[in-house]
């Protein structure tokens, strides 16, 4: 220990060296800045002050005098990871400048997070034993012991939001550069709405943005930790003035949030929570947004025009129905043993089917968005369904799977989560053979092999994979993409539909698609040499449009050979 008033303190070899300095000797505050810029892993802070500010900044604008002598810039720092265990040790323009440069860092609120996760839980959980004693059902030192019994539950409860927390900033990082633009509309919207002060809050305004986006970045880590706090706020709020609450879905997630003491002694009281909608609506807002990201709920609600609040509960139905938390639950439990970026690609895989399952979800269901009856209609044959996937695929979607599964299996995953891992990409295909099943009363299995059979026979699945390939630089090539998927979707359903609906039900699948393209010989061949064409050119958005024609124009010319 060496007091901070000395003149100087003598520093050894082994010092100078773990430092980087040259210096024998330093004054107390020049070690301490030396000490905040050490080549080092982790820097963590867990005092009062500000130590770190970004190089624009001046002293003045920190605000912290005591310190001015010690500070040091983000873009100085030479550590790996901050982490803020006190409150502002980085101003929020030194966060982002030292994760421009590269550096790993969060936001004080979410390395504190726990904290403040820990005091809710507890005034929620008195909120319910109060009653409980008040009604006599517990005695005072009942509660008391109680409320001891449950410390470890309720610090796993906090360390799971914190993990699940921490993992979606992660996944958003790397989400953000093909991002940026919905990011910088997003922002503009929420400052017009006047939700947010963009200046305040540190975030780049609409030239920073273009700027990053010609440099191949987006949002940094900290700048994602603030619109997802945002985010989270406004979308609770949305959801407490709906009826979401009240959904037969959601008193699952309020007895989630509570230990597994009170969910089996006092079931029948949680429901009668006198924050029951307020709990239901922070939980579903935390869930959707760490799932999804931060601008899920605004591209959809651009691209459907359906309230925030029935997206969230359309996205938790997704989730439930392909029984995603399975996936991402077995893939954190290979933290050390799973490469890194193979786990973030799994949960990526994750956020990209529940997205794409919310979009049909919200065509296809009745208004308003029931998450229960979606659970209670889909779940069971959707997971019939993607259990076979691994054996319907065809062509290159099989080729791609098994070579993932490949993949994870030698990376250290278990056969079970590589194979659901694998099929993530193809999985939203589901709903589809689940609804053409359904009305055409057609085993599951059968209508499935078919489904894929068609993407094989008919070059959907390269069409697919051409539309997935096109740029989202800007609004409109982004809602350009999606109409395309779109309507290749319901194309790929329709045609599938047709194909079961002639019959040929002992015909193996590959075997009933190879007759219907016998039946309608001529229409399918001029389908077939435009798709040459095509396929021989550069493929882009106009040439797409011309495919995605060309199987719209095949549907309709053999419906007609078929009436």
């Amino acid at each position: 220990m060496h007091d901070r008033s000395a003149k100087s303190i003598d520093l050894s070899p082994q010092v100078r060296d773990r430092l980087g300095v040259e210096s024998e000797s330093l004054t107390p505050e020049e070690l301490i800045s030396a000490v905040l810029r050490a080549p080092v892993g982790l820097l963590w802070n867990g005092g009062i002050g500000t130590y770190v500010k970004a190089s624009q900044e001046s002293q003045a604008d920190v605000g912290d005098k005591a310190n001015d002598h010690i500070r040091v810039d983000g873009r100085d720092l030479r550590c790996s990871v901050v982490g803020e265990g006190g409150n502002l040790g980085v101003t929020q323009r030194g966060r982002i400048e030292f994760a421009l440069g590269g550096g790993r860092i969060y936001t004080d609120a979410i390395d504190n997070a726990g904290g403040v996760d820990c005091s809710d839980r507890e005034v929620n959980i008195k909120i319910l034993l109060d009653e409980v004693v008040a009604d006599g059902d517990l005695t005072a030192k009942q509660r008391n012991l109680l409320l001891e019994e449950m410390t470890n539950d309720v610090a796993m409860l906090v360390l799971a939001d914190n993990y699940r927390q921490c993992l979606a900033l992660e996944i958003a990082r790397i989400d953000a550069p093909s991002l940026v633009d919905v990011h910088a509309r997003y922002l503009d919207e929420l400052e017009q709405r006047g939700l947010l002060v963009r200046q305040l809050e540190a975030l780049p305004d609409g030239e920073e943005l273009a700027e990053r986006r010609l440099g191949g970045t987006g949002l940094t880590t900290p700048e994602l930790a603030v619109l997802s706090a945002y985010t989270k706020n406004t979308l609770s709020e949305q959801l407490v003035g709906s009826k979401v609450p009240d959904d037969a879905a959601m008193p699952a997630l309020l007895a989630d949030y509570f230990p597994i003491q009170l969910r089996e002694r006092f079931a029948d009281r949680l429901i009668h929570h006198r924050l029951r909608r307020e709990i239901i609506a922070n939980q579903l807002a935390n869930l959707v947004v760490d799932r999804a990201g931060p601008s899920m709920i605004y591209r959809l609600s651009q691209e459907t025009s359906a309230p925030a609040a029935e997206i969230a509960a359309a996205h938790l139905a997704a989730w439930t129905i392909f029984d995603l938390d399975t996936v991402t639950r077995s893939t954190n439990t290979l933290d050390g043993v799973l490469a890194v970026d193979k786990q973030l690609a799994i949960h990526l895989g994750c956020r990209q089917l529940a997205e794409r399952a919310t979009r049909l979800l919200l065509r296809s269901r009745p208004v308003p968005f029931n998450a229960a009856d979606a659970i209670a209609e889909l779940a069971g044959p959707v997971g019939d369904s993607i259990a076979n996937l691994g054996d319907d695929l065809l062509g290159t979607d099989r080729q791609s799977f098994e070579a993932q599964v490949a993949e994870l299996t030698s990376g250290g995953a278990p056969v079970e989560l590589a194979t659901r891992a694998a099929g993530l990409s193809t999985a939203v295909a589901a709903l589809d053979i689940v609804a053409v099943a359904s009305e055409s009363s057609v085993p599951l299995r059968d209508v499935a092999a078919t489904h894929f059979a068609v993407a094989d026979g008919l070059d959907l699945t390269w069409l697919r994979d051409r539309i997935l390939a096109l740029p989202r630089d800007t609004q409109w090539s982004t809602l350009a993409r999606l109409t395309l998927r779109t309507d290749l979707y319901a194309d790929h359903r329709e045609l599938t539909a047709q194909i079961i609906a002639v019959g040929n039900e002992h015909l193996e699948p590959e075997e009933r698609v190879e007759r219907w393209i016998a039946l309608n010989r001529s229409e399918v061949d001029r389908y077939r040499q435009t798709m040459v064409a095509i396929r021989s050119t550069i493929t882009d958005l106009t040439s797409l449009l011309v495919a995605a024609r060309e199987v719209r124009n095949l549907i309709g010319r053999t419906k007609v050979a078929a009436d």
